[in-house]
């Protein structure tokens, strides 16, 4: 799926992650391929239990195997194989090439350490810089993130901190070490409509001034609408839509893709009007599919989408979909 002329630092190519368990292998992504370009923001979104984190943790491999298994024809970050890389090979890149901000700053954050000493960390371990150099590369981050006081807030406890502060010093913990690729998990996660979009416009200006590539991963169509360049869709584990992200805006074409879009609400809809929701649940990730993962919930389903899987095509310029109805 090319996104620009320049080449791409990310290549994941056919990416499977599977986890045994009691009643079966249960399949979170199944064959998920995507590239990222440098400074390019790519958004990455689906319902819950779609595979979205887990593709994200497998970039880092993150995943306890067992009992998850990855599997991938390749996962290459600037000519390294991450399928391939040694355990001090990948220690090297996470939290220094590629970073990540976690779904939850309250549960990332270690609740008997201060600020301070949890920045310091990351620094130390990947920086050669000495102790008061490091102190000041903490100050400077907070400032960078907006928060006031940053000398106090290095002392603070994730608990005298609010959930916005928290997020910003996971913000500031994720770019300390000027990451090539920022992996962004549900970044807005419990915090409230107007904070959630200071923080997606912090991360969108970070990623520009620092020149990062990022992966915004959410459910929430309204977070990617201005902060990606590309969004791809997930269903069940599998990328069904691709697309710059206005012509996806403007022009969906998968009936999932339909669906989230007619769900967010409109200004100018009628007071009375009731929200649209997609009918059923995400398949259990459990079962083998025939067909396609969505058709039980499809209203434009058809015999054919219960018993082949479709390809993920091109239908336009940079527009790829995977659905009988418009192949």
């Amino acid at each position: 799926m090319p996104g620009n002329n320049s080449k791409p630092i990310l290549q994941v190519e056919d990416l499977h992650v599977q986890f045994g368990t009691r009643d079966g292998l249960l399949r979170a992504v199944r064959g998920v391929s995507f590239n990222l370009y440098p400074g390019e923001a790519l958004g990455l979104v689906g319902e819950s239990a779609c595979g979205k984190s887990v593709t994200a943790l497998s970039i880092l491999r993150l995943i306890q195997c067992p009992p998850g298994n990855i599997e991938a024809k390749k996962v290459v970050f600037d000519e390294t194989d991450i399928t391939q890389a040694t355990e001090k090979q990948m220690r090297a890149i996470r939290g220094k090439r590629i970073s990540m901000i976690f779904q939850d700053p309250m549960t990332s954050l270690n609740p008997v350490l201060s600020v301070g000493k949890q920045m310091s960390e990351i620094i130390q371990l990947h920086l050669n810089l000495k102790r008061d150099e490091v102190k000041n590369r903490c100050i400077d981050l907070l400032k960078m993130v907006g928060l006031s006081a940053p000398e106090m807030r290095l002392k603070s406890y994730p608990h005298q901190l609010s959930g916005g502060m928290r997020q910003r010093v996971m913000i500031a913990m994720a770019i300390s070490c000027n990451p090539a690729i920022l992996l962004a998990d549900e970044p807005t996660t419990a915090l409230d409509v107007t904070i959630q979009d200071q923080i997606l416009r912090l991360v969108r200006s970070l990623a520009q001034r620092l020149d990062m590539a990022t992966i915004l991963i959410t459910h929430n169509f309204g977070a990617v609408s201005g902060n990606t360049d590309r969004i791809l869709v997930m269903y069940a584990g599998k990328i069904v839509e691709a697309a710059v992200t206005m012509e996806l805006f403007h022009n969906p074409l998968h009936p999932y893709t339909r669906g989230l879009l007619r769900s967010i609400p409109k200004v100018e809809e009628e007071e009375h009007d009731r929200l649209f929701s997609i009918k059923g649940m995400v398949p259990n990730p459990i079962r083998v599919f025939p067909g396609c993962s969505y058709a039980p919930r499809c209203e434009s389903a058809m015999d054919e989408c219960t018993n082949d899987i479709p390809s993920l095509i091109e239908k336009g310029e940079e527009h790829y979909v995977s659905c009988w109805k418009v192949q």
